[in-house]
């Protein structure tokens, strides 16, 4: 059983760091991503930091990934250096996010400078 987002996401997707850990549980992409949904955003964040810590690494899809973020920013819509973590995250994975991941950088000097 998994007791933490992190353990669930190893366990489905492999870590680039640590063994995957042994598990009984049947494996279901669509449980992890209902449990990644109603996940805070500090779990969130957790996970992405401890899996993917240099963010080019990590074996997590890029689509989960890229929902993450976005579930991260929706709970803490107003915090520059998210905006740019996850702008990051855009911008490294390819040019399909690039209008996101610019829109992401203006935001956040937006807010830095009021």
């Amino acid at each position: 059983m998994h007791s933490t987002l992190t353990e669930h996401a190893r366990c489905l997707y492999g870590d680039e760091y640590r063994p995957t850990p042994e598990c009984d549980r049947e494996h279901v992409e669509q449980y992890f991503v209902e449990e990644l949904t109603f996940a805070d955003a500090e779990t969130i964040l957790a996970a992405l930091r401890e899996l993917c810590p240099n963010v080019i690494d990590g074996r997590l899809p890029v689509w989960i990934r890229n929902l993450a973020y976005r579930l991260v920013l929706l709970q803490r819509p107003d915090e520059p250096a998210l905006m740019r973590e996850a702008a990051l995250n855009l911008w490294t994975h390819g040019p399909d996010w690039d209008d996101h991941a610019a829109d992401l950088e203006a935001r956040a000097e937006a807010l830095e400078a009021r």
